[in-house]
């Protein structure tokens, strides 16, 4: 899939996060790696293969909503 030398992580990588943006959409949330990655503002990833990654980092306290 990846064009760029070198190549970028494939998407079984542990580092595969470090792929390239292919499409970049904060207004929604997502981002498309080059290696097929789908990654959500929250971490959280949805493999090419279909397997979902939970978010696995904690989100910064000044961005975190509280009901009032």
């Amino acid at each position: 899939m990846c064009q760029h030398q070198p190549p970028c992580p494939t998407a079984e990588s542990a580092d595969r996060e470090s792929a390239r943006l292919l499409a970049h959409h904060p207004e929604q949330g997502w981002s498309l790696l080059c290696n097929g990655v789908l990654l959500f503002e929250d971490t959280g990833e949805l493999l090419p293969n279909g397997q979902i990654i939970a978010p696995h980092r904690p989100l910064d306290a000044s961005r975190v909503a509280t009901a009032a």
